[in-house]
């Protein structure tokens, strides 16, 4: 049965919720756990729960609220982080089954910590394809993730644990990371809010081995939600160098803009991209609504070429170097297509690596030039609703890797770049559509007020 998302309730209302006294952090925990309980054998959002932690977490945060002491605006509400985020006292194994679970796990990472510290209650860990290498989620070690729209349908990844789990009331919120377009592709699926920011935004610890490629990003139920979210983990980390300096303001301010009279421009493929007509059809209308709201829209290219063999050449080097730091052995406990991506990245030079960056850096200046002409940039998130689960592409498809079925994401983590999707619709099998606004690097809060106007004039919830 598909998920009634109106009957949700998203963190900014349980959190009004707590002030009021109408709700409890313990109440609200409890019936995220029992959502779990209920669904999550089905879908396979969660590798790790932790139901006496977090009720423990809500009973304290309960108190906060009693006393009129809440230590953040989120205190109390029950949340998720991806199985790539490091989390003391809990396994952090990135769907793999070469990495050893009886280590010592002491280390919070910046999202973990910054969690904790504003007293979000942490229900757990969600699910990944091995060490969020492709855009499913599926993993030797934990099996395949299903979409809460339709189980016979993949979530989308590589974050879609966490997807599912906001998409089927687990959870108000979770944490994602974002690599080539790993937020925004379950988000789309899944008919959720994911937003990729721009890249160092919020820190990452340890470093990700696809370097410049790699995000972290906020994935929940509004734009409020997400605003809210990212004015907790968007605060700086001495762990990571490439970290931005804290904002002046709040983006939960920000996000109030009014951004009517701005030039957006909508682009429906690229230029290049083949999309599925029912997907097109959707979005084109929310565009429609959203030009008649009063953001001035054109339709436009941005004038690139499909930037998918730099990018190959990125992620695949990424991977080997990561994997070349495994223990002998595990070639033969790996996903069958990361060990090809293993051997693949093996085989490019440094040249090719440097000559893929310099692709990667003449395609940001591409679009900030288009920037300095179009506020935003629109387009489909994802030109084909979801497929099947437990495949990589779609069946028929002749498509050879996830890749060819992205093409609208992960040219915006090469130029680092904000990105959101926001849910415009289902098609007629009652699949979730998205639509992704695309923002000049450092305009998080720029995207997230045109997020905020595409919701209001195009709610599906």
């Amino acid at each position: 049965m598909a998920p009634n998302t109106s009957s949700l309730t998203t963190a900014s209302e349980l959190a009004a919720a707590f002030s009021s006294g109408e709700l409890s952090p313990v109440e609200a925990t409890r019936s995220a756990l029992e959502a779990i309980e209920r669904g999550d054998g089905e879908y396979n959002a969660y590798c790790l729960v932790d139901a006496e932690a977090a009720m423990e977490q809500a009973k304290a945060s309960e108190q906060r609220w009693h006393d009129g002491n809440p230590i953040g605006w989120l205190d109390g509400v029950p949340a998720s982080i991806k199985d790539m985020f490091l989390s003391v006292g809990w396994p952090t194994l990135r769907g793999s089954r070469c990495i050893d679970p009886e280590q010592p796990w002491v280390v919070d990472s910046p999202v973990t910590a910054r969690l904790r510290e504003n007293g979000l209650v942490l229900l757990g860990k969600t699910t990944t394809p091995e060490l969020g290498w492709k855009g499913v989620t599926d993993s030797p070690l934990r099996g395949v993730t299903r979409n809460p729209w339709d189980a016979t349908k993949t979530a989308g990844g590589s974050s879609g644990g966490s997807a599912a789990a906001v998409a089927a009331g687990m959870g108000a919120l979770s944490v994602g990371t974002d690599g080539g377009g790993s937020v925004r592709i379950p988000a789309s699926f899944c008919g959720i809010v994911g937003f990729k920011p721009t890249h160092g935004r919020i820190p990452l610890y340890p470093a990700s081995p696809f370097g410049p490629l790699s995000h972290a990003g906020p994935m929940a139920l509004s734009v409020d939600d997400i605003a809210l979210l990212q004015d907790v983990l968007a605060l700086p980390d001495y762990r990571d160098p490439t970290s931005l300096p804290q904002l002046v303001g709040t983006y939960r301010e920000a996000v109030r803009r009014d951004v009517r009279g701005l030039r957006a421009a909508f682009s429906p493929n690229l230029g290049y991209v083949d999309v599925d007509p029912e997907v097109a059809e959707i979005v084109a209308s929310a565009v429609r609504a959203i030009d008649e709201a009063g953001l001035h829209v054109d339709q436009v290219d941005p004038d690139f070429k499909d930037p998918k063999e730099a990018f190959w050449v990125l992620w695949s080097t990424g991977a080997a170097k990561w994997l070349d730091a495994f223990p002998a052995g595990s070639a033969d406990k790996l996903d069958p297509g990361l060990r090809m991506l293993w051997e693949q990245g093996g085989t490019y030079t440094a040249s090719d690596y440097l000559g893929a960056n310099a692709e990667r850096a003449a395609l940001g200046i591409t679009m900030g030039e288009f920037h300095s002409r179009h506020d935003v940039l629109i387009t489909p998130t994802m030109p084909i609703p979801a497929f099947e689960a437990g495949a990589d592409v779609p069946a028929g498809s002749g498509m050879s890797g996830w890749p060819d079925w992205t093409p609208f994401t992960y040219p915006f983590n090469m130029t680092q770049q904000p990105a959101i999707s926001m849910p415009v619709g289902r098609t007629a099998a009652g699949l979730p559509v998205g639509l992704q606004i695309v923002g000049p690097r450092h305009s998080d809060d720029l995207v997230l007020a045109v997020a905020r106007l595409v919701e209001e004039v195009v709610p599906t919830r």
